[in-house]
């Protein structure tokens, strides 16, 4: 049964310069809500805990938070319906959409998810960290070095395979060592396993290793080597070069010139109710002061740091919201409706390829042959 609870919308709320917005308002969630996140640890799984303490603050909601070791891991239990959100990054997200990488699997295939918000703070990057024991100074100093790879997690490995990229590498320069989770591979850097892993700057596992015996560097991205940011956006579009100022050794320090996107990324899948979703991105922003600073990197959830043209598309659900507080835009809808219609061609093209009985050894070469031609033919960007 949906618990309606009244909260006071927060004055300051940047939604209420846009729309006047500054009433109170019912919100209406249920009772116990569910959300995939990242290992405990990291960025993502302590934000989501904090937007849990004020849920539950304001709202006496309870949000339960089931930690994935990987894409997969939290994709599943949402694709099941057996929670309701995942606070994702772009593996779970735009990779899922595109039915590439471990989602190009027979038993997955493009999915038909949703973003609510996303945290577009900017003040963290993600990128590769370093062990400070091996003397690496620049990304190119790899070469030859211990990488972590992390099963099922394309979003990981590929962020890897752009931060080699832009330096030059590929992993046939590096030396692959394979982990069967994110946390595994940074206990992993901590204990000499392995001299470099991805994070978030902000990490709970960056932070350790960075107090930890072997040390942490981030190597610096040079937004002016315009030969390696090409590099690096061929392989991973959604980067873009960043100033950070958030995260293990960067706090209180000086800022990392890096690379980074949007993270975590709260979606849904499409046939989730509306009306939940309204609510819940409603509760999102109207309690925004209420969770933000109680884990690092959390104000990128605010409303003023949203962007409404990423590479996923929006529910329904909270896209009514943004037309309520005057924040949806017509540019944003013809947006929208452009990956809506990404989605399908990419369905279409799976159903049609699953109809052929394309036996599973054969499956992975033809998808992707046939993913890449879809995508073409229908004028979409061809990525993966």
């Amino acid at each position: 049964m949906l618990r309606s609870v009244k909260i006071l919308a927060i004055a300051g709320l940047a939604n209420a310069v846009i729309a006047g917005h500054v009433s109170a308002a019912d919100i209406e969630l249920p009772g116990q809500i569910a959300w995939t996140a990242y290992d405990t640890g990291s960025a993502g799984y302590n934000q989501a805990v904090a937007v849990g303490s004020a849920l539950k603050s304001a709202m006496g909601v309870d949000l339960r938070v089931l930690p994935g070791k990987n894409d997969v891991a939290r994709s599943e239990p949402l694709r099941q319906g057996k929670v309701q959100f995942s606070a994702t990054g772009v593996g779970g997200s735009f990779m899922a959409q595109e039915g590439a990488f471990e989602f190009g699997s027979p038993g997955w295939g493009p999915q038909p998810v949703r973003v609510l918000l996303a945290n577009n703070g900017g003040a963290i990057n993600l990128a590769v960290g370093v062990a400070g024991d091996i003397g690496v100074e620049d990304y190119a100093d790899l070469k030859g070095k211990r990488v972590a790879w992390i099963k099922g997690a394309p979003a990981l490995n590929v962020n890897t395979t752009a931060y080699l990229a832009y330096a030059g590498l590929t992993w046939d320069d590096v030396k692959k060592v394979e982990f069967g989770g994110f946390g595994d591979s940074w206990k992993g850097l901590i204990n000499g396993q392995v001299d470099a892993a991805f994070a978030s700057t902000n990490s709970g596992f960056a932070y350790e290793a960075a107090a930890g015996p072997r040390g942490l560097v981030w190597p610096k991205i040079n937004r002016d080597d315009q030969e390696g940011l090409a590099r690096m956006q061929e392989i991973a579009p959604f980067f873009v070069a960043n100033t950070a100022t958030v995260g293990a050794n960067i706090d209180g320090a000086a800022a990392y010139e890096g690379a980074g996107y949007a993270y975590p990324v709260l979606i849904a899948m499409a046939e989730q109710d509306d009306e939940l979703v309204y609510n819940m991105t409603r509760a999102m922003v109207e309690l925004f002061d209420q969770y933000d600073g109680k884990a690092p990197g959390i104000g990128g959830w605010a409303l003023d740091k949203q962007t409404y043209e990423w590479v996923v598309p929006y529910h329904d659900g909270a896209i009514r919201y943004y037309k309520e507080i005057g924040a949806w835009t017509d540019k944003a809808q013809s947006h929208n409706d452009r990956l809506l219609a990404r989605q399908q061609a990419l369905a279409e093209a799976w159903e049609a390829l699953k109809a052929e009985g394309i036996g599973d050894d054969a499956w992975s070469d033809t998808w992707s042959e046939a993913r890449r031609k879809a995508l073409k033919d229908g004028g979409f960007s061809v990525v993966f």
